[in-house]
């Protein structure tokens, strides 16, 4: 039970950082047109790390007392952030390559339906293995 219990807490911290990098992404695309906006991303594997508890990260700051605050879960700290690069530089100081967010948002998109259809399916087995044999 514990093994179910860490793979969907995995899964479920998964489907909460692809939820925020689609948010930036369509950030990112919303401001496309703005001078001087400067395109934002994250780097979901150490992310991910960070949210499952698997990497200390350098520089990050530990509660050590039960009075520290701390981010709530998923929450993401904004310095924790990346700028996204730009091939090319645009006159209005506006680092959005469209091309590169569209592509990035449908590939999120896809990873984060795979990561709900993996929580149902994990979800549907354990309800199956909990039913009775005379209920089937």
């Amino acid at each position: 039970m514990q093994r179910l219990t860490q793979a969907l807490d995995f899964q479920a911290n998964a489907l909460v950082l692809r939820a925020e990098r689609q948010r930036l992404i369509a950030s990112n695309i919303a401001n496309a047109d703005t001078p001087g906006y400067v395109a934002r991303d994250m780097d979901f594997a150490r992310a991910l790390r960070e949210a499952t508890g698997a990497q200390r990260v350098d520089g990050a700051m530990a509660t050590t007392q039960a009075g520290h605050m701390a981010l709530a879960a998923g929450a993401r700290d904004e310095p924790d952030l990346l700028y996204a690069s730009h091939a090319q530089d645009s006159v209005d100081r506006n680092t959005v390559d469209l091309d590169r967010e569209r592509n990035s948002f449908a590939d999120n998109a896809v990873k984060y339906e795979a990561t709900l259809r993996f929580i149902n399916g994990s979800v549907r087995s354990m309800l199956d293995a909990m039913k009775s044999h005379n209920q089937g």
